[in-house]
């Protein structure tokens, strides 16, 4: 009994620090990224609308309001959302969903400092941002990894502040990847899947591997999932981080095809075999992208990158959430046969923003000072006619995008490719009017 009471004595201590019992892989990835991991906070100013705010403009009214009611006062509306820190001088990633509209940003260490930071730039159509720290002290950061060897299976960590409890870490593994998800009314293409406990605040976290290295960027964006997480691989991170810290933003790119999606009737025409998907090219622009790359007309597009076309759409979703310069793997099947192609996105010039403009919507545009752009001249025939458009009316809004200057008409006229219908806000005399125009 006495030597058992000794053996055992002299093997707790031993237990206890062995380091393959407490000291696992997770707990050293969350000792290593955990410092750099930082709790955003947004403050963004929302004015409520008054419900006589139509009748702003007339004298009487406008009086009415003076001698009666107070002007709106803005309120102030606070989000919460993670990030981390990805190089020395202190440019923090996260999803451009947190940080949108925000007129205050602060961030938060795990350490407890506390800092305001600036809005370098935001990508939307990969849900991404880049901020930046206003210190001068020395703060942690990670360099990112990559994501083109993921394994289905394997493990990784979750690091990020839900529901404003922070620094919280949950872990899980791999579900899938290259998972198209359809949110906020918009797409988005090769997410990493994981189970891994992904919830409102978790935004913009570090999901790492067991090594500790930074694979993807979470998103909290597919609201009521449960057991489902995703993760915007930090391949395409990367990619789009030196542009927003180079340039603010992502210039949108184009290939220059045109698209329609694949019916019943085309499919027989076409003698495709069963079950065949795709977005069929109507039309190549002469000495675009999609012409070099050798795209042909009545090729029928298959995958764009790796993912497979369901539809046009599908195809300008891709494309719109890439870069200029990068170049985009094409498959197609051509009389037939499959065939590998590959273009480089460009960014499109002003006069091709027009000439879309005027082919989707029927409408020749001239901007306006102050916002907005005026019709020059409505296309004989086109949808825009019969509705009634006519010269020296002015485009104010497309599907929710206010036209503010040539920039804006640019992502509203690229946005509008393999869509059926655009809904447009116009002004004429005094009035404002929302009409629904069908593309051509």
């Amino acid at each position: 009994m006495l030597a058992f009471a000794v053996a055992l004595a002299a093997a707790t201590p031993a237990r206890a620090v062995d380091p393959f019992l407490r000291r696992t892989a997770a707990v050293q990835a969350v000792e290593k990224v955990g410092p750099a991991v930082v709790n955003i906070t947004t403050q963004t100013e929302v004015r409520q609308q008054s419900p006589f705010e139509a009748f702003r403009g007339d004298p009487f009214f406008d009086r009415f309001f003076q001698d009666f009611f107070e002007p709106s006062r803005p309120r102030t509306a606070q989000s919460l959302g993670s990030g981390v820190l990805i190089d020395g001088d202190g440019h923090v990633l996260t999803n451009e969903h947190v940080v949108a509209r925000a007129s205050r940003i602060k961030v938060s260490l795990a350490d407890g400092r506390e800092f305001d930071a600036k809005l370098v730039g935001a990508d939307p159509n990969n849900d991404l941002a880049v901020l930046r720290v206003e210190s001068g002290e020395k703060l942690p950061w990670v360099t990112p990894g990559r994501s083109n060897d993921l394994l289905v299976g394997e493990p990784v960590i979750a690091i990020g502040n839900p529901f404003g409890l922070a620094s919280t870490v949950t872990t899980g593994v791999i579900s899938a990847l290259d998972r198209s998800i359809r949110a906020d009314e918009r797409s988005y293409y090769g997410f990493i899947q994981t189970d891994a406990s992904i919830n409102p605040g978790n935004s913009g976290g570090p999901l790492l591997n067991a090594e500790g290295q930074l694979i993807g960027i979470n998103t909290a964006i597919y609201q009521g999932a449960q057991g489902i997480g995703f993760a915007v691989p930090i391949d395409v991170a990367k990619r789009v981080v030196d542009q927003l810290i180079a340039h603010g933003g992502i210039d949108p790119v184009w290939l220059g095809v045109d698209l329609q999606d694949l019916d019943p009737n085309l499919h027989e025409a076409l003698e495709l075999p069963r079950g065949t998907r795709g977005a069929l090219v109507t039309g190549v622009a002469p000495g675009g992208p999609a012409e070099r790359a050798g795209l042909r007309r009545s090729d029928l597009v298959t995958r764009l990158e790796g993912h497979k076309i369901q539809s046009a759409r599908d195809f300008y979703s891709i494309v719109e959430a890439s870069s200029p310069g990068q170049e985009l793997a094409i498959e197609v099947l051509r009389a037939g046969a499959a065939q590998k192609l590959a273009a480089r996105a460009e960014r499109i010039s002003d006069a091709g923003v027009a000439a879309l403009a005027e082919r989707l919507l029927g409408l020749s545009l001239a901007g306006v000072e102050g916002g907005g752009f005026r019709v020059k001249n409505v296309r004989a025939r086109s949808a825009a006619e019969r509705i009634g458009f006519r010269a020296g009316d002015v485009l104010l809004a497309v599907n929710g995008r206010p036209l503010e200057n040539t920039d804006a008409l640019r992502r509203a006229v690229l946005d509008l490719q393999g869509r059926g219908r655009a809904l447009v806000v116009v002004a004429r005399g005094g009035g404002r009017y929302h009409v629904t125009v069908p593309l051509s």
